[in-house]
């Protein structure tokens, strides 16, 4: 090799003061060059050149933001608070996407058959699908961050409610859009919103016993089984849509909130029935 870096110009390298084109060909020549690299080892300040180092690791090791992690830190949103919220796995587009698909159908389905005082399938629909998306977002089956975050010093509770509410305030926003789309029953067509809070919480509050597969089955199988009878029994507005039914949702939703506060601290023992990790 006929050409070296200068001995100015390696000092300069060292300093970062190096400009192009020299700067370029100073990089290509000293990843070839050993006697350059020797050279810039010895003009050199070791400290400087271990921090720079850090630096650069630092800054390769530091995960890019998505559009909706960025979205949430521009908004205020804490950064580790945003990565766990990304990180939710309903929150991806699939899973929207599905939601909403079966939203569309559904409400086609009920202006189709009109021919009730409520939009029975419907209400009977919604209150389900904020209780899967919140059984989809926390728990080693389904989320591919658990491990990590079983490990992270945080309280699991409040891993459970960042995630809780993210994905109730995604759910519950899109049934509401659905619910716009069925002008003809009014306020009728709100009926899901308070039995939707009532099976999420009954889901949650019963996940550190059965885990967060089994609690929202049997919750969302119960509420199945219920309409089902319900309506054998007689037609019209089924009981979950009317006053009274509204009411002890309402009930239940905040029995079942107060219980799920008291069992908090047990979403940080990790109980045998969230099963393995893998």
């Amino acid at each position: 090799m006929t050409w070296h870096v200068a001995e100015d110009d390696v000092r300069a390298y060292a300093r970062g003061e190096l400009a192009p084109p020299m700067l370029w060909s100073a990089d290509t020549h000293l990843a070839r060059c050993a006697d350059c690299r020797a050279l810039l080892a010895a003009v050199t300040d070791p400290v400087a050149l271990d921090a720079g180092w850090d630096r650069l690791d630092a800054e390769l090791d530091v995960p890019k933001r998505g559009l909706v992690e960025s979205l949430l830190v521009r908004i205020g949103v804490a950064d580790h608070t945003a990565r766990l919220l990304a990180a939710t796995p309903v929150l991806r587009r699939s899973w929207l996407g599905a939601v909403a698909a079966l939203l569309v159908m559904t409400v086609l389905v009920t202006n189709t058959l009109k021919n009730t005082q409520s939009p029975t399938l419907f209400l009977g629909l919604a209150p389900l699908l904020p209780l899967a998306g919140v059984a989809l977002s926390f728990g080693p089956k389904f989320d591919p961050t658990y491990e990590m975050t079983v490990v992270a010093p945080m309280h699991g509770f409040r891993l459970l409610m960042i995630r809780t509410v993210a994905v109730l305030a995604t759910g519950l926003g899109l049934n509401g859009l659905a619910s716009l789309a069925l002008p003809g029953y009014g306020l009728a067509a709100l009926g899901w919103l308070l039995p939707a809070l009532a099976l999420t919480t009954t889901g949650l509050a019963l996940t550190p016993r059965l885990g967060p597969v089994l609690a929202p089955s049997l919750v969302g199988g119960g509420w199945v089984a219920f309409l089902v009878i319900a309506d054998d029994l007689h037609g019209g507005t089924l009981e979950p849509f009317t006053l009274a039914g509204q009411a002890v949702a309402a009930a239940v939703a905040a029995l079942a909130a107060g219980l799920l506060y008291l069992l908090r601290d047990r979403f940080d023992t990790r109980p045998a029935a969230f099963g393995p990790l893998i």
